[in-house]
Formats: C-alpha cells, structure tokens, sequence
C-alpha cells in the first residue's frame, strides 16, 4: 500500500497588479518542495479574484511556467486537473499571479497537491 499525504497551498492573499504578463508571486507561503524521499502529483486548483479585472493565476514548476489559470473579474474557479504528472524530488512548485497594472484585489488560493 502507498504511504500518500494530502498537500495544500492556500490562503487569501492581496494584491497590486504589474500587467498579466507579468506574474509574480503572490506569497511566499505558496511555494512547496517535493521531499527528496517522494514524489507529488498536483490534484486540484481553485481560485477566487476580488477584483474588476481579469487575473492570471501561473502554476510555475522550478521557475518554468507549467500551468495557466484564468480567474474572470470578481469570479472563481476549480479546476480538476485531469493530465496529472509525477513531480520529481526537490521539485519546487509556486503560484504566480498576474494583473493588470495598478489593479488590486485579494486572490483566494487552494491548491490540492499529493505527496507519494
């Protein structure tokens, strides 16, 4: 039997926009590392945007961008991934996100992530 343990990278989180194109991370609690001894497979993602315009919420997988979220303005979002890939050790995940410019908002995250 597999020893698995569920992973969550989540929270609610402010934000000023800098242009979608350009996403940066929007908090340092939403970074993960695979353990060295494991592999993770992410399972779901869900997202809220408060604010009056579009957001783009980036999965980023050792600093590539791997995933692209669009979040409608004052919307949400949960998105089961269906192409689920193993994560290698020392993996590192993140969560970017991108705004227009000057917009502001507060982002709700929950991202399901399973460790094997």
């Amino acid at each position: 039997m597999i020893d698995s343990k569920p992973r969550f990278l989540q929270g609610v989180f402010s934000f000023t926009g800098a242009g979608i194109d350009a996403p940066a991370l929007l908090d340092p609690s939403l970074v993960y590392t695979v353990p060295a001894d494991k592999r993770a497979q992410l399972i779901y993602l869900r997202a809220g945007n408060s604010s009056e315009g579009l957001v783009c919420v980036s999965l980023m997988q050792d600093g590539k961008r791997v995933r692209l979220f669009p979040v409608a303005a004052k919307g949400a979002t949960h998105v089961p991934l269906a192409v689920v890939e193993d994560l290698p050790p020392d993996t590192v995940v993140q969560i970017f996100l991108g705004a227009e410019p000057s917009s502001s908002g507060v982002a709700v995250i929950d991202l399901g992530i399973i460790e094997i």
